[in-house]
């Protein structure tokens, strides 16, 4: 980890960079936003390096409601295309791992759901 002479963290080194991925993705994956997050990620990944300078910009007043240091990690993170392909990865690979369980259940109940209305209908129409 570098520090400008401003004092901003202006790079990351690869275990703190694989953590904050993790953080960040386990987040978005936590709230559902994985489809959402990882179009925009890639949509915008030509200005990831515009991203980070902003958020250096916004850095004061972001601070007051997030950790400095992580959000300064986080926006040299964002410099490094490579960390941007591993977030996008990562975001996915939680995805399916978090809600593997939730979606086999959905496709018992239509499972259940389809056997429910072949049995009505048959009563229905056998008469």
């Amino acid at each position: 980890m570098k520090k400008s002479s401003g004092g901003l963290i202006v790079e990351i080194d690869r275990e703190n960079a694989l953590r904050i991925i993790d953080k960040a993705a386990r987040f978005i994956v936590e709230r559902k936003l994985s489809p959402a997050a990882i179009m925009t990620i890639e949509s915008l990944r030509p200005l990831n390096f515009i991203a980070s300078q902003f958020m250096y910009m916004v850095a004061p007043f972001a601070e007051l409601f997030f950790s400095p240091r992580e959000y300064q990690e986080f926006a040299a993170l964002l410099e490094n295309d490579e960390y941007i392909k591993l977030l996008m990865e990562r975001i996915d690979e939680l995805d399916a791992e978090i809600w593997r369980e939730e979606h086999e259940l959905r496709v018992i109940k239509r499972k259940l759901s389809r056997e429910k209305r072949k049995i009505f209908f048959k009563k229905i129409f056998k008469k």
